[in-house]
């Protein structure tokens, strides 16, 4: 866990492959409240692309971080609005 974020809520997503990731990871953010951060873990490696453009071209959230090692893939998401 990187130690820079307040960790709000975690994510487990491993074994789930495209899109569950990006749609459990909508579904969790909603449930955030402004300027919190979500930490998703996941194993898909298509996750880190895939979350990335979720963000990217979503308003309201904020792909702060993507971490990778050991065949997980750790996204941080802060909710923005």
């Amino acid at each position: 866990m990187s130690a820079e974020y307040d960790i709000t809520e975690q994510l487990d997503v491993k074994g789930a492959s495209c899109p569950m990731p990006v749609v459990k990871t909508k579904s969790a953010i909603d449930d955030l409240g402004k300027d919190e951060i979500l930490e998703v873990i996941a194993t898909d490696a298509g996750s880190m692309s895939d979350i990335d453009g979720w963000a990217s071209g979503t308003d309201g959230v904020e792909l702060v971080e993507q971490e990778e090692g050991d065949g997980v893939y750790r996204h941080y998401v802060r909710k923005t609005e």
